[in-house]
C-alpha cells in the first residue's frame, strides 16, 4: 500500500487523556481513537496489528484440534440465571431490556451460552471431546476504563470452550491448550510466564495466566529464581510456619496493658509511637460476609492476601468493612479494632499471628491499645492459615533453596479447569458407554486480542516509538525514497516495493511529499520492523540501505540483493 493513500493520522504530542505507554503510542501512531470511556475505534493500522494476532491465535487452535464458531453477543438473562451468575457477576455485567421488557445482557464471557448450545447437540459420549472457540467483542462495564486497548468496556477476545468425558479427558485437553499458547505468545514475539492465578467470576477449580513481562505491567507476579515454579502474587503459596512455636509458648509474656494512643490508627504511627517492631504488631481487619462479621488477623508488617481469604471463607461475598459496621461490631472506629474481647465474631487468623509471644493489638475501645498480648492466652482464632501476600525473598514452597522474586506483568491469556460448574447446573450431559448419564467436563480458554496487541507496545518500545515484533507489526517492511520527486529514487523505489508486493511480502511505500527526516520519524513511531531507503548515495554505488527498528543495525545491501536480503530477515 502507498502511505498517502493510508489512514493514519500520525500525532506528535503525547495525549492528556492517556497514562501508559501503549495507550499514548496507540493514539500517536494512529492506530486508535476513543469514541467514548473504554470504547475505541480501529484505524487501518491498529486493525492491521488486530488481524495478524487473530491469524496467529486461529491457525494455532485449528491445530490443536478446536473449531471456530460464532455465538451471539446479546445473550438472554434466562441462561445467566440458571448458573446463578445474573446477581453475582457484578455490575460490570451489562444489562439491556428489550421492548417486551425481557432482560438481556451484552456478553463479557460465554460459559452459559456454549453449554446451553451443547446440551442440546451432544447426547453421546462418541461426540466427545468438543473444543468450540470464537473470536469477538465482548462487553463489560468497567468501573474505570483506562489503559486504551488494555482495560476496555470493548474488547476482542478468542474464548474456547472444551468438553470432555472425564478429568483425564480435560486434563488432555487442558495440556494441548497450554501448548496453543505457548505457541501463539511466541509466534507473537512476546516474552511472557505462565503462573498459577485465581479463577475469578469465571470459577472452576484450577487456572493459569500467561503474562507478558514488562516494568508497566498493572499486575504482580512471582516466579522462583531456581525452578519454573510462577504464579500471580495472589496465588503465590506461603511456608507456614513451625505450628510446634503455638504450643510452647513463653511464660514470662507480662500480662496486658491498656495504653491510651490518641489519634493512632495506622501501623507506621503506631511503630513511631509506641517504638514497637511492626512484626509484633497484630493488624485486625474487620470484614463483612454477607452482612457476617469476621476478623481478620495478620502480622504489622503484613499485606492481607483477599484471595486466598475468600477460599477459606468458601464466599465470593467478603469485602472490607464499612465504618459504621466497624463501629457497631467492636465498639471502636477504625484503627483500634483487635481480637482481644470480640464477641460474637468469628476470628481467622495468619499462622503468623499464632507465633506472636508478646503481640500489640488495638483495643476495641477509641484511642487505646492493648501491649503484651499472647495468642492462645489472651484469643484465640477459628481457623489459622497462611493468608499473607507472599513477598519477594520468600523461600520457593515448590524446591529447595529457590527465592521467590517479584515482577510486573500484563495478562494477556488464561485457561481454566472449569469441571462441572456449569454442566452440572444447566444439564449439559452425556450418555456414557453403559448408558449412564454423566454432566460433561468443562474447560474455558481465553485470550485477549487487543490486549495481546498492547502487551507487546509495552514490552518493546523506545522515545521515537512502538517497536513492533515482525508477526504482528502492521506492515513488515516500508520502501523509503529520500527524495520522492526525483526521478531514479522513486522509480528504483517502486521497482523494489513492487517486487516484495510479488513475493507476498506485507510492504508499505512512503510516497509521502514530506522531508525524510519527518517521514522516518512517523515510520519509527508506527514501529514498522524493517526500512529500506532509497537515497542518492546508496544509489551511486547502486545499493539500497536497510535498517532494522528494533536494533538500529544498519546494512548497505545491491540493488539486485534487496528482495533476497528481506526475505532473510522475514525467515
Amino acid at each position: 500500500m502507498k502511505l498517502t493513500q493510508l489512514l493514519a493520522p500520525t500525532l506528535r504530542e503525547d495525549p492528556s487523556e492517556a497514562e501508559v505507554i501503549s495507550h499514548k503510542l496507540m493514539l500517536r501512531a494512529g492506530m486508535i481513537r476513543k469514541l467514548s470511556a473504554g470504547v475505541y475505534t480501529l484505524m487501518p493500522l491498529g486493525f492491521r496489528v488486530i488481524q495478524k494476532v487473530e491469524q496467529i491465535v486461529r491457525e494455532e487452535m485449528n491445530k490443536a484440534g478446536a473449531q471456530e464458531l460464532l455465538l451471539p453477543a446479546l445473550l438472554p438473562a434466562e441462561l445467566w440465571h440458571e448458573t446463578g451468575r445474573w446477581d453475582i457477576y457484578g455490575k460490570e455485567l451489562m444489562k439491556i431490556k428489550d421492548r417486551h421488557d425481557r432482560e438481556f445482557c451484552l456478553g463479557p464471557t460465554h460459559e452459559e451460552v456454549i453449554t446451553d448450545l451443547v446440551r442440546n447437540e451432544v447426547r453421546s459420549y462418541r461426540q466427545l471431546p468438543l473444543n468450540l472457540y470464537q473470536i469477538q467483542t465482548k462487553f463489560r462495564d468497567e468501573i474505570r476504563p483506562r489503559f486504551g486497548l488494555m482495560r476496555g468496556r470493548e474488547f476482542i477476545m478468542k474464548d474456547a470452550y472444551s468438553f470432555d468425558r472425564d478429568d483425564a479427558g480435560l486434563e488432555a485437553t487442558y495440556r494441548k491448550m497450554e501448548k496453543a499458547y505457548r505457541n501463539i505468545f511466541t509466534r507473537c514475539g512476546l516474552k511472557f510466564k505462565m503462573v498459577e492465578a485465581d479463577p475469578g467470576p469465571i470459577g472452576g477449580g484450577f487456572s493459569q495466566e500467561f503474562m507478558v513481562i514488562a516494568d508497566t505491567g498493572e499486575d504482580e507476579i512471582m516466579h522462583c529464581d531456581k525452578c519454573d515454579y510462577a504464579a500471580s502474587h495472589e496465588m503465590v503459596r506461603v511456608k507456614e510456619g513451625k505450628r510446634e512455636k503455638v504450643k510452647g509458648k513463653r511464660e514470662d509474656t507480662p500480662k496486658i496493658e491498656k495504653v491510651k494512643t490518641p489519634n493512632v490508627k495506622t501501623i507506621e504511627e503506631l511503630e513511631k509511637f509506641l517504638k514497637v517492631d511492626p512484626k509484633r504488631m497484630i493488624k485486625t481487619l474487620i470484614h463483612n460476609v454477607g452482612g457476617e462479621a469476621v476478623a481478620v488477623l495478620i502480622r504489622g508488617d503484613r499485606a492481607l492476601n483477599e484471595s486466598k481469604l475468600k477460599k477459606v471463607l468458601k464466599r465470593e461475598d467478603v469485602v472490607l468493612a464499612e465504618p459504621e459496621f466497624i463501629q457497631k461490631v467492636t465498639g471502636a472506629p477504625v484503627g483500634f479494632s483487635g481480637p482481644v474481647g470480640l464477641k460474637n465474631v468469628r476470628i481467622i487468623a495468619d499462622h503468623e499471628v499464632a507465633e506472636i509471644d508478646d503481640g500489640v493489638s488495638g483495643a476495641n475501645e477509641k484511642d487505646f491499645h492493648l501491649m503484651h498480648i499472647q495468642y492462645g492466652r489472651d484469643f484465640k482464632a477459628d481457623v489459622v492459615d497462611a493468608l499473607r501476600l507472599a513477598e519477594a525473598g520468600d523461600p520457593c514452597t515448590v524446591c529447595e533453596g529457590g527465592k521467590l522474586i517479584m515482577n510486573r506483568g500484563i495478562e494477556v491469556g488464561h485457561i481454566f479447569k472449569l469441571g462441572t460448574k456449569y454442566s452440572a447446573k444447566m444439564r449439559a450431559n452425556f450418555l456414557d458407554e453403559d448408558g449412564k448419564e454423566k454432566p460433561c467436563i468443562m474447560g474455558c480458554y481465553g485470550i485477549g486480542i487487543g490486549r495481546t496487541a498492547a502487551a507487546a507496545i509495552e514490552q518493546s518500545s523506545d522515545k521515537d516509538g512502538i517497536i513492533w515484533p515482525i508477526p504482528i507489526a502492521p506492515f513488515s517492511v516500508v520502501v523509503v525514497p529520500v527524495n520522492v520527486s526525483e526521478s531514479v529514487q522513486k522509480d528504483t523505489a517502486v521497482s523494489i516495493y513492487e517486487k516484495l508486493l510479488a513475493l507476498g511480502i506485507d510492504v508499505l511505500y512512503d510516497d509521502r511529499d514530506e522531508r525524510v527526516g519527518v517521514r522516518l520519524k512517523d515510520i519509527d513511531l508506527i514501529g514498522i520492523p524493517i526500512k529500506v531507503i532509497i537515497g542518492p548515495k546508496g544509489l551511486a554505488e547502486k545499493k539500497a540501505e536497510i535498517k532494522l527498528r528494533s536494533s538500529g543495525e544498519t546494512t548497505m545491501v545491491a540493488l539486485d540483493e534487496v528482495e533476497e536480503k528481506i526475505k532473510e530477515l522475514l525467515g
